[in-house]
């Protein structure tokens, strides 16, 4: 007899899998020609992570137009096995029929014979195959009716008898989810996961006698993340790549390439069934990762169970912990543990008999089955636990039933009535938040209503906020890097920002960011891989689509873009710190440029939230009857964001501001070299208020990182500032993947004409900041210096006069008027720089050399004698270099010429004070922005954005906010 029952811990898990994770998978199908052989000829199929494609169903007709194939007989139950079924059904095989169990108390049949039936598949249905050790003749004899030529079992939980097994001519296979010959069993998925398996995967195998013992057909594997659970790995491999990976085997088959790799005894292991409580409860005795990896072996079903204060509890998403920066600790007793255990308010710490932590962030009382945020066990009031309502409270459930009864007009509302879906409107949230108001005393914010939609969720909501819980649940929980800078003490995160929760990567990747003032670690950081993109995208997908950010009236969500501009407001000198040991940034400029524009930035575009609209347009009537054309501006959904290292903050916010205001959600990249503002922002946007996933930052490498987001193909619209070279690619690669819309702001060569009758000391200062501002770490800064030769001398004289007055050091000094360069790959290529300039033959004036000090300094350097066609006269150095060229008194056609001999057109500036000579120069320079007797003038309501090879689109103003939206015309005839 043969007990086909293969698929992990507990088939529970298994039945509230929905086949979504297959019609819309985010695994990459391996085809055969990717087949790789082990060293015992195993076939085996690397999973490469990459999000990229989909399964599709076909039609009916499509199945119907194929030439039949090979018969099978499909044995088994589950939505695993009904999708097995399509995907068979969709290769054009004959599914002769179908042996499922009988339908449920309620009669609802299961998902494989659901599928069957609506395929024109003959089902059988039977609660048993034997009784008493023999075969059932009713059952045998309904099997050998339909001529099977192979038996498939991807999930079967009734014994068959061998017979069957081996009546076909091309025998069984079943699937099974580890690799076999490790881990057979029940519990598979389970133990791989204790085992602390670096791979996990699934084994196709052909059916024999004994249990899990059959010869090997194919096989596929995939990493296994620090954090996985039964149920990540399952949903994100072992699920969707299992079914392709039995259509794959059946292929294989009637090919008659199908091997039969005999299993490897000596490496064979069989773990128990964790069946039994007893067979779960925690050992404490176990070192951190030990203990790590059983609570996620056991997570969710069966739960791995230990003793605290007295109770029976199980945990659940457990994470090692690298620090003990907690907050508000109070410790509890488990049983069994070497010292006492922490709650606080990002969860409980448990610790292993090494010393190490471990943290989880969900308990489970075994009494009740009530589950609540570890960080609220013993106390009353967590946010997944149904408070009980007091005396005072009791009325409340009345007052507000009967409010909605008369908003909604139903005759009852029950406790899982949803507001909108019952056709609630805007006006509707607005008198709802006034009567609970009046009648109940209680506050709420419109967006209250749109986090919490049915009528259960509402009034434990409004409980929440009437005992001021939900301002405690504000707090998030993040492991913490805490360091002294700037008489502070600072704590900040350090981990990937996903569905409104700091996580590790998925890999448990991490890279240092340093400070370039004294080349130290600051502190490690999460660094995001392929697979926390698929996680992200996600995330921001369904807050766009089914989340409450979708469903929020504008100005709501203004509400919630000033409530985050007002938080930055008081977070602004620390923002400030960070963003100056993380980049180098001086301070003064780092909380007035940084920060503050950051500020101001997200206080404009709130103010637009609800000023985005189209036009009415008169068009031709149909006559006799009569037309009306309007357009409305609506969001792309899932953007992408690429910011750079230079202004970390201020970047982030000109892109995120207008993406947010126009009702996107977002997957931010911050520099890698700069991370640590852009994590800090994203605690803040929680605190705000923002919905889970609306707002997802994951630093790490363009490489990795910066490619999936472009070649993602749930994002629609990309933007990024950087290079034009990384620009390019990025073209190529949103082209690629879904034609994405993308907005550009990239290198420049900006250049500043200085006309000998402007006001000399207006000019001098200025032309100093066009090149020196930001350490010269500032995408429009003037790369090149046109003076008018009457006064080109003077002007050179005046710039090194100047320098000289330059204080360099300590960023966060506030005397310091020079910091050091961001990086020390920056620093190298300005030195190079430097040398080409040197070896090209233009005249070093002033600087050219690292300051011989700890720090990525570079001192102010000035070329003069440049010639147009000099390396340094056409590239960006995007450094503190200055680059001046002469030009002929009264020359205005030859220098505009001059100027415009490049592929860059971001910025430029003009000094005169003869106004037709600057508007002459204001119309004829090629570039997005400039600047007339003054330079590195931006505001929030201006436009900014380059020509050429400088890119496309704009940040900032009104422009801005139209990359971010797309336009639908609608057409009425009446």
């Amino acid at each position: 007899m043969w007990l086909a029952g293969r698929l992990g811990v507990c088939s529970s898990i298994y039945s509230n899998t929905r086949g979504k994770h297959v019609v819309q998978s985010v695994i990459q199908p391996v085809h055969a020609n990717k087949l790789l052989y082990n060293n015992n000829s195993v076939p085996r199929y690397n999973y490469t992570g990459n999000s990229q494609s989909q399964l599709y169903y076909t039609t009916q007709s499509e199945i119907k137009s194929k030439i039949s194939r090979m018969k099978i007989a499909i044995i088994g139950q589950s939505q695993f096995g009904a999708d097995v079924y399509r995907l068979l059904q969709r290769k054009g095989h004959n599914i002769v029929g179908v042996f499922t169990v009988p339908d449920g108390k309620t009669g609802r049949a299961d998902p494989l014979a659901v599928a069957a039936e609506s395929g024109g598949t003959k089902v059988f249905k039977f609660p048993r195959w034997r009784l008493k050790g023999e075969p059932l003749k009713e059952v045998v004899d309904a099997y050998n009716s339909v001529d099977a030529e192979l038996n498939v079992l991807p999930f079967c939980t009734q014994f068959i008898p061998m017979n069957i097994i081996d009546t076909p001519k091309n025998g069984s296979i079943i699937y099974h989810p580890s690799l076999l010959p490790l881990h057979r069993g029940a519990s598979s998925i389970s133990w791989t996961l204790i085992c602390g398996d670096k791979k996990a995967g699934f084994t196709v195998f052909w059916a024999d006698d004994g249990l899990d013992t059959g010869p090997i057909l194919l096989q596929r594997e995939c990493e296994v993340y620090p954090n996985d659970t039964v149920d990540s790995i399952y949903n994100r491999f072992l699920y969707p790549q299992g079914i392709e990976g039995v259509g794959d085997a059946v292929d294989l088959i009637e090919q008659g390439l199908a091997p039969r790799i005999k299993q490897n005894e000596d490496e064979a292991t069989y773990e128990k069934l964790l069946n039994k409580r007893s067979f779960v409860q925690i050992d404490w005795s176990k070192n951190a990762e030990e203990i790590h990896n059983f609570i996620r072996g056991c997570d969710k079903v069966p739960g791995a169970w230990t003793v605290i204060n007295g109770q029976n509890v199980s945990l659940f998403g457990s994470k090692l912990r690298r620090n003990d920066s907690i907050l508000n600790p109070s410790e509890v007793n488990v049983e069994g543990m070497s010292r006492a255990g922490i709650v606080h308010l990002g969860g409980l710490l448990l610790y292993g008999a090494d010393g190490k932590a471990i943290n989880v962030k969900t308990v489970q009382y075994d009494d009740t089955s009530r589950t609540i945020p570890a960080a609220k066990f013993g106390m009353a009031g967590g946010v997944d636990e149904k408070l009980e309502l007091t005396e005072e409270e009791q009325p409340w459930s009345e007052t507000v039933n009967k409010i909605w009864r008369c908003i909604l007009g139903l005759k009852s509302i029950q406790s899982d009535t949803d507001f909108f879906a019952s056709g609630a409107g805007s006006m509707d949230v607005v008198r709802l938040v006034e009567e609970v108001k009046q009648k109940c005393c209680v506050s709420l914010l419109n967006e209250d209503v749109y986090m919490a939609t049915t009528f259960d969720s509402f009034l434990q909501r409004l409980v929440r906020k009437s005992r001021g819980l939900l301002e405690a649940d504000t707090f998030l929980d993040y492991d913490a890097a805490e360091c002294k800078a700037n008489n502070m003490d600072l704590r900040f995160p350090r981990q990937l920002f996903i569905n409104n929760e700091f996580v590790d990567s998925e890999t448990g990747k991490t890279f240092n960011t340093i400070n370039p003032f004294t080349e130290e670690v600051i502190c490690e950081v999460a660094s995001a891989q392929a697979v926390d993109v698929d996680n992200a995208v996600a995330a921001a997908k369904a807050a766009f689509d089914d989340g409450p950010w979708g469903r929020m009236n504008a100005r709501d969500r203004g509400a919630i873009l000033y409530r985050l501009a007002d938080i930055m407001d008081e977070h602004r000198e620390e923002l400030a710190t960070l963003e100056s040991i993380d980049s180098g940034a001086v301070y003064t400029l780092a909380i007035k440029t940084h920060v503050g524009m950051s500020i101001d930035t997200f206080r404009y575009y709130a103010g637009w939230c609800d000023k985005i609209y189209g036009q009415v347009i008169p068009i031709n009537h149909a006559r006799p009857n009569r037309d009306l054309t309007f357009t409305k501006k609506e969001p792309y959904g899932v953007c992408g964001l690429i910011v750079p290292w230079n202004y970390p903050l201020m970047m982030l916010a000109w892109k995120s501001a207008a993406c947010l205001a126009a009702g996107n959600t977002l997957v931010l990249k911050p520099a890698n070299v700069t991370p640590l503002t852009a994590l800090k922002f994203a605690e803040l946007s929680y605190k705000a208020g923002f919905p889970p996933g609306v707002i997802n930052i994951l630093p790490g490498s363009g490489a990795i990182v910066g490619n999936a987001i472009l070649k993602h193909p749930d994002i629609r619209k990309a933007a990024f500032t950087g290079s034009t070279e990384v620009g390019k690619t990025i073209m190529k690669n949103a082209a690629i993947s879904n034609l994405k819309k993308v907005s550009l702001e990239l290198g420049g060569k900006s250049p500043l004409i200085i006309f000998s009758d402007c006001d000399f000391q207006r000019a001098l200062r200025h032309g100093l900041s066009s090149v020196f501002f930001n350490k010269g770490e500032n995408c429009i800064a003037a790369g090149r210096l046109f003076v008018e030769n009457s006064m080109h001398d003077r002007f050179v004289s005046a710039c090194i006069e100047e320098l000289d007055k330059y204080v360099i050091g300590d960023p966060l000094d506030r005397s310091t008027s020079h910091g050091p360069q961001n990086h020390k790959a920056h620093l190298d290529s300005l030195l190079k720089f430097i040398e080409t300039g040197i070896s090209e033959g233009a005249r070093l004036v002033y600087g050219g050399k690292r300051v011989d000090r700890t720090g990525y300094f570079l001192q102010p350097t000035i070329f003069t004698d440049v010639e147009d066609d000099m390396f340094i006269a056409k590239e960006e150095s995007f450094g503190p270099i200055m680059i001046i060229s002469r030009f002929n008194d009264g020359d205005i056609d030859g220098v505009i010429k001059r100027a415009n001999s490049t592929e860059y057109g971001l910025a430029s500036g003009v000094f005169t004070q003869d106004i037709s000579k600057a508007m002459l120069v204001a119309d004829r320079i090629e570039a997005g922005t400039c600047f007339v007797n003054c330079y590195n003038k931006t505001d929030v309501a201006a436009p900014f954005g380059g020509y050429k090879q400088s890119g496309f689109g704009k940040d900032l103003g009104q422009d801005a906010l139209m990359e971010y939206v797309k336009t639908k015309c609608v057409t009425i005839e009446y």
